[in-house]
Formats: C-alpha cells, structure tokens, sequence
C-alpha cells in the first residue's frame, strides 16, 4: 500500500476502516471460491437465505452506498478483481447486513473473444457493483432465481 493510501486509510473513521477490511477479505474468499468451487456452489452462495431483518429504507440506501464505496476502493487496488469477485463479495455483504439483493450473470457477443461474461449486483432498481454496462449483456442467471420469496427479497429483472 504507497504511503498515500495508508495516510489516508489511517485518517478514515474505525467505520470507514472496518468495511474496507471486510470488502478486501471478502474479495480475498470470493477470489479463492472462485477458483476452487464449481459454479453450482457459487450459485448456491449468492442466493443464500438472509436471516436478518431488512434495515430501514434510508438505513439501507446508506448501506448500499458504503458497500459500492468499499468495493469500489479495494477493486481499484486489487486488479484480479473482476466483476466476479466484485459482485459475488457485494452479493454476500449485503446479505450479511440483511439487504436481499439480486447477483445478475449476463453475456454478450465479443469481438475479440467470441463470448464476454460480466456479473452485477443489483438491490431492485438500484445498481450496486456492475450496473453501468450491464444493458449491453443478456441475463442467463439470476441468484436468487428471479421471482424467489426472500425474507427482504428486492428480486426484480433487470429491463
């Protein structure tokens, strides 16, 4: 970490600091799952249940911005993180602060590569990690399935 980002990281409030630690492990572990763990298992991770109860609607606005800040900041300093592990941490940090949102996997043709792949979050209308190209892809999954009854479930298809 250059000296900036430590001056700056140590100037933030122990709140700022600790979701920083979790969005960066949380990378860390989806990475590693990722690579280990077959995509069924994957599948069965982001579309855990919540047992928590959704937070009040201003509580969870507030919510979702710090979890897009932090994976925002850790993703900027850890380039092997890709969508993947940027939606899949988003998806399991959300629903550890019981925010049931949606983990969207969509493709499209590519030029270059035949197929591209991309993953994003989304809390009903409101994008979380992703969303800023996610028009451009075709949604083949959806975590929790599209329609499911969650607890706090803002499960709606992306337009």
């Amino acid at each position: 970490m250059p000296s900036s980002d430590l001056s700056k990281f140590l100037r933030m409030s122990w709140q700022d600091r600790l979701l920083l630690l979790e969005a960066g492990i949380s990378m860390v572990l989806t990475a590693l799952a990722i690579r280990v763990l077959p995509f069924r298992v994957l599948g069965r991770l982001a579309a855990r249940q919540i047992h928590r109860p959704a937070p009040p609607s201003d509580a969870r606005i507030s919510k979702l911005n710090r979890i897009r800040w932090a994976i925002g900041v850790c993703a900027r300093r850890m380039p092997w993180a890709l969508c993947f592990q940027q939606g899949l941490a988003a998806q399991l940090m959300l629903r550890r602060q019981g925010i049931g949102s949606t983990l969207y996997y969509g493709a499209a043709p590519n030029q270059q590569q035949g197929l591209s792949a991309h993953v994003w979050v989304r809390d009903g209308d409101i994008d979380v990690v992703g969303g800023e190209i996610a028009s451009a892809y075709a949604v083949l999954a959806t975590f929790p399935p599209t329609g499911s009854n969650e607890i706090s479930g803002a499960s709606t298809p992306v337009p």
